[in-house]
């Protein structure tokens, strides 16, 4: 376990039912403290060393050749979205109108880029005990477009492969890894991931894309930085030695209808931090994911037990439960929280599309949704954050038993 005072208190003052077990990924000590300071004394507040540093280390790690930070995983989604949308792509581009495949069982930043991107969502299933979606419905013409979560760190069923690249069976393919930093490495056109303070590593918010493709690095940092056409960066005036070129300041010529969706020194600081870390926060989560897998593997006949696609080796984020026969899960989650001081979470947005702000989106589903409404009815999840002890997961176990006897 990582030296840190906070992770040291909750080992310490653990009391069953008294003490909340959490969600947050509260692994932040003197570390990112002392970078902090360092950012302070540099008065660099914007992008500067540590941005380079992190956006290197994320790359390095996931085996990357470009990395954008940004100011939040949802941030990600959307610029890898509209980067798609650039006339400089030629044909390849996604115009308005345009499909793009993802899964109903979906956070809301997934699929929002695509509708303000002006495309249309085309949703399918998941499959059970996986959470994720059968890739084979891509085998529908290279014209598609898939942007897929990893949920809960589990890998989509696919087969996209060394042998089969994607290229073969679609236009553009962005992996969501936003849960899922460390379950695999980059692969597709595109992969977005978030820090968000309940996830793998946290910089409270923030977010980074990553790509292969040197010439969606330059539209998507295009994009990122007000859609300027220069790529210097702050305090590095004309870098790219074209600043007075044209007719008009190269630093204030935009190519692009583009955002501010920038990570600020700060946070890059304690991402740099928390990048060293990493390795442990993966290690643990799959420990505790382990523990609860074995400790309710007889309860099988109650609830769908979460299983890593074959082949794959997730970072879990979460460890998910579905019960096999209806439940009033609002019931049972209420008491987990209430009764035993049990942090949990439901599936997300659930079917996303029986949520009240998507159901007069334009839209398209592929076969039905049946798996999807039965995991939003039927399913929570539980954290595995680093934070949580043996005796915490331990006491998660028995309670979950308890509550499955009665």
């Amino acid at each position: 376990m990582q030296k840190n005072g906070r992770i040291d208190k909750f080992m310490t003052d653990f009391i069953h039912g008294i003490t909340h077990i959490p969600g947050r990924n509260q692994s932040v000590g003197h570390e990112e403290w002392v970078n902090l300071h360092k950012v302070a004394q540099s008065e660099c507040y914007t992008y500067g060393e540590f941005s380079q540093k992190f956006e290197q280390m994320i790359a390095d790690f996931v085996g990357a050749k470009y990395c954008l930070l940004t100011n939040s995983g949802s941030s990600a989604n959307l610029l890898a979205l509209s980067a798609l949308t650039a006339d400089e792509l030629g044909d390849r581009r996604l115009k308005k109108g345009d499909e793009v495949i993802t899964t109903a069982l979906n956070f809301p930043t997934t699929v929002n880029p695509i509708i303000q991107c002006g495309l249309v969502p085309v949703f399918v299933d998941i499959e059970l005990p996986y959470y994720t979606a059968e890739m084979n419905v891509l085998y529908g013409g290279l014209n598609q477009n898939v942007l897929f979560t990893h949920f809960l760190g589990n890998s989509p069923v696919n087969n996209l492969t060394s042998t089969r690249p994607h290229q073969e069976i679609a236009n553009w393919v962005i992996y969501d890894f936003c849960d899922a930093i460390g379950s695999r490495k980059h692969y597709g056109d595109i992969t977005t991931y978030s820090f968000y303070p309940a996830h793998t590593i946290t910089t409270g918010e923030g977010g980074a894309v990553c790509t292969n493709n040197p010439l969606l690095y330059k539209l998507m940092r295009s994009f990122r930085d007000w859609g300027r056409d220069c790529w210097c960066p702050p305090n590095a005036d004309n870098s790219c030695g074209h600043r007075f070129d044209g007719d008009y300041d190269h630093k204030y010529t935009y190519s692009h209808i583009g955002y501010n969706l920038n990570m600020t020194e700060m946070q890059a600081a304690i991402g740099v931090a928390q990048m060293e870390k990493l390795p442990g926060f993966i290690e643990r989560r799959k420990q505790l994911f382990k523990r609860y897998y074995d400790g309710l593997k007889d309860l099988e006949d109650v609830f769908w037990l979460p299983e890593a696609t074959p082949g794959s080796d997730p970072a879990w984020f979460g460890f998910p439960l579905t019960f096999r026969e209806a439940h009033d899960t609002q019931a049972f989650c209420r008491k987990l929280e209430e009764k035993y001081k049990i942090g949990n979470r439901r599936m997300f947005a659930g079917n996303i599309l029986r949520q009240p702000a998507y159901k007069n989106i334009e839209h398209r589903v592929i076969g039905d949704l049946k798996t999807t409404d039965w995991i939003m009815d039927n399913g929570f999840w539980l954290f595995l954050s680093p934070t949580i002890t043996d005796e915490m997961a331990d006491y998660v176990i028995k309670a979950i038993r308890k509550e499955v006897k009665k």
